[in-house]
């Protein structure tokens, strides 16, 4: 089974968030083989830490992301997928594709995010 670090978690860690900790043990393992990360991930850290920390440092870690897990594209499989799980869990577009992307990969998801809180194969960190 992969893992997937859902997005709240990179930003968690690298924002030396109050979760922060919690996420260490599977940010601090990542690799390449297990670790899995959909491309929409790269955005939303990208746009959200950018906007915390800078340019410089939102690159830096999306250079740690790529470089320690490997990058899943989204393409229409997964589309059509994505728009499967939004019509039976109302969950939003890039929340979707990151459950479709998990599905595909036999992924579990590593997230804080409340929208996953109840789906199987979620690691809820709180």
């Amino acid at each position: 089974m992969s893992v997937l670090i859902d997005s709240y978690g990179w930003i968690e860690y690298f924002s030396d968030g109050e979760l922060a900790s919690k996420y260490a043990r599977y940010i601090e393992a990542a690799n390449s083989v297990e670790y899995i990360t959909p491309s929409i991930i790269i955005y939303e850290v990208y746009k959200r830490i950018k906007s915390m920390k800078g340019e410089g440092v939102a690159l830096k870690i999306i250079a740690h992301i790529i470089e320690h897990t490997a990058i899943v594209p989204i393409d229409s499989k997964i589309s059509l997928n994505a728009a499967e799980i939004s019509i039976k869990t109302n969950l939003a577009m890039a929340d979707s594709m990151i459950k479709a992307i998990a599905e595909d990969r036999n992924a579990k998801i590593i997230t804080s995010d409340k929208h996953f809180k109840n789906l199987p194969d979620v690691i809820f960190i709180q």
